[in-house]
């Protein structure tokens, strides 16, 4: 008997922390898990895509910007980051540019300087202290002000 075994596996995802006119962009969810909470930009990963061109295709989705990939800022695999199962996201700092305006399964687009940040859905806080601790280190023309803001030089 050859009997073959289902393979199962996480679903994977991507998030995009977007710097853009001088703070992140965040989405207001439009669809549960989470419906109505702030989060990164992102989604899941189309059969056949890149991680990096899922990040760049949710990003326009969601927010309507071009963005340009800085880096990979980690790996987010906890089973528990997300009630509707298991979801691996790889997670990507950059930069946008163009005209904010929130589409596909965003209620809204947002940029929100660092400090002051609304609460966020799944892991999101976590990714964004990783990104910037990234930023700092390939990014030296990015300056965080006492006020939150980013400034891009």
């Amino acid at each position: 008997m050859n009997e073959r075994k289902k393979i199962v596996t996480p679903l994977l995802a991507v998030d995009a922390v977007i710097l853009f006119q001088d703070g992140i962009v965040l989405i207001k969810r439009d669809n549960p898990p989470f419906a109505g909470s702030y989060a990164l930009p992102g989604g899941f990963v189309e059969v056949g895509e890149t991680v990096e061109a899922a990040a760049v295709r949710e990003a326009c989705e969601e927010t309507g910007l071009a963005i340009e990939l800085l880096g990979l800022v980690g790996i987010y695999s906890n089973p528990a980051r997300d009630s509707r199962g298991h979801v691996v996201s790889a997670a990507f700092l950059a930069k946008g540019r163009g005209e904010l305006l929130a589409g596909s399964d965003a209620r809204m687009a947002q940029v929100f300087p660092l400090i002051g940040l609304p609460p966020l859905a799944f892991d999101h806080d976590e990714i964004i202290r990783d990104a910037l601790s990234l930023a700092k280190r390939v990014c030296p023309k990015i300056l965080a002000s006492n006020d939150g803001t980013i400034k891009l030089k």
